[in-house]
């Protein structure tokens, strides 16, 4: 009987190792979990593992921080303006009718010369008044033709005429003539001609629309010539200004000028293009302008690209701190120029990471 049960203990004993087996070889490793140890990883103290293959395929690159002193900058609201020398309005002296140019009405982004006659404004007068400027000019004209006659007789009679008598005659026929001249103009149409050079901005009147006096009709700009106008708050501020950038871009500003008088209670600053046509930009739009002062700050400037935001919403920088390691780092940044940013709190000689820190970012 003690026989059985020793045999019985030894077969479940055997069953059961068995089934825990299930033909599993535990002597090899798992190659799932040896592939993901190799993959991009957040690591448990908050920097990122990257390895080098992967960061050839993300195109990482790195840039040196060199602290030093940099102007300090302003961020401005500011928007494109025309330059007043290069660019003018055309508007309408006298209400009335449109009527097209030789060519037709222009429209916007056709190119213009100064002088041309880009349509007509037919003024808008009753029929009395158009009748009564109409029998004056003819009363002129008739006038103007029995002077001519009368200086005709004078001059054949030159002997015995004195001299100034047909001196006078000349004057009356000179004064006839530029006064029916002048009314054939005013009743005539009025030509609306190009002030200057360049490409139509805005066009707003269409064949036989009736403008009023002073309207606006047509905007003419230079595209190469565009200004920037930004407001700032302090008198100061526009003293120390020097140079400045449109932000997001590299496309660098000529300071022109400060007004001295408030317009709607800020100084408008002019800013000149200083690459012609670099960014294109319409007339009226809304931009950001990054102003440099003669005041410096010291700061390790790197490119804007480079600083992201972590979970807290902090500004941080990604450290290449070992060969395939990299450190998120918070820092306090201020806008260099368009491009650029100047950020305090990094440790001078630092590997900072220029391109794809954004992908670095989101590797979790």
């Amino acid at each position: 009987m003690k026989t059985h049960k020793l045999l019985a203990c030894l077969l479940a004993l055997w069953l059961g190792q068995a089934l825990a087996h299930g033909g599993e070889d535990h002597g090899v490793a798992n190659p799932a979990a040896a592939i993901a140890s190799n993959q991009p990883q957040r690591l448990p103290d908050g920097s990122v593992f990257v390895p080098k293959d992967v960061q050839r395929r993300l195109a990482i690159r790195t840039v040196v921080g060199e602290e030093k002193a940099v102007p300090r900058t302003v961020e401005l609201n500011g928007h494109v303006v025309m330059d007043p020398n290069a660019g003018g309005r055309v508007q309408a002296i006298q209400s009335g009718r449109i009527e097209g140019g030789p060519k037709g009405l222009p429209v916007a982004g056709m190119k213009v010369v100064k002088g041309q006659v880009l349509g007509y404004v037919v003024p808008a007068v009753t029929s009395v008044e158009r009748a009564s400027q109409s029998a004056e000019l003819a009363d002129l004209r008739a006038k103007a033709r029995l002077a001519e006659k009368q200086l005709a007789r004078l001059r054949e009679l030159s002997g015995t005429v004195a001299k100034k008598e047909i001196e006078a005659q000349e004057a009356e026929l000179a004064g006839l003539r530029q006064r029916a001249a002048a009314l054939g103009a005013a009743t005539g149409r009025e030509a609306l001609r190009a002030p200057v050079s360049g490409v139509i901005a805005q066009a707003s009147v269409v064949s036989g629309q009736v403008v009023e006096a002073r309207d606006v009709l047509f905007e003419i700009v230079d595209p190469a010539r565009l200004m920037i106008e930004a407001q700032a708050y302090d008198a100061g501020l526009v003293a120390a200004l020097t140079g400045a950038s449109l932000a997001g871009t590299q496309t660098p500003l000529a300071f022109v000028g400060g007004a001295s008088a408030l317009r709607d209670g800020a100084l408008p600053v002019l800013f000149r293009l200083q690459q012609a046509g670099a960014t294109p930009l319409a007339l009226g739009q809304a931009v950001k302008v990054i102003a440099q002062t003669r005041d410096t700050v010291q700061g390790v400037p790197l490119p804007a690209a480079s600083v992201v935001r972590n979970a807290a919403n902090e500004s941080i920088v990604w450290v290449h701190e070992r060969a395939e390691v990299f450190r998120g780092m918070p820092v306090r940044v201020t806008p260099l120029d368009g491009a650029n940013v100047v950020a305090t709190g990094l440790k001078p000689g630092v590997r900072v990471v220029s391109q794809g820190a954004t992908l670095i970012n989101q590797i979790r």
